[in-house]
């Protein structure tokens, strides 16, 4: 897995306008420009909120991506969660688990 990929990509999303624009117009084009495996570019390119978290995005970035895409903060919070009980727990980064992620 390519975190760093990952959040290098969000971050310059999220400080680029025209990038967001242009990922949001074609994600293929964009996510072509960075190492990231299949998973990887799926979620970026859902976008899979959830399943961002799961593969360990932090927060603070990954807030602005869902915001990019039209979330409203309750539903990101929700898409967390969400990520949790489909994919399992948080697999790297500040966020992850040490528990069986269960948020019940």
């Amino acid at each position: 897995m390519s975190l760093y990929a990952v959040q290098k990509l969000i971050y310059q999303v999220n400080r680029d306008p025209a990038l967001a624009q242009r990922l949001k117009a074609g994600p293929a084009a964009v996510l072509a420009d960075y190492e990231l495996s299949a998973e990887e570019l799926g979620a970026l390119a859902a976008p899979d909120i959830g399943l961002l978290y799961v593969l360990g995005v932090n927060g603070q970035l990954l807030m602005h991506y869902a915001a990019l895409w039209g979330l409203a903060w309750d539903d990101y919070l929700q898409a967390m969660r969400q990520g949790v009980r489909e994919h399992g727990p948080v697999r790297a980064g500040l966020y992850a688990m040490t528990t069986d992620g269960d948020l019940s």
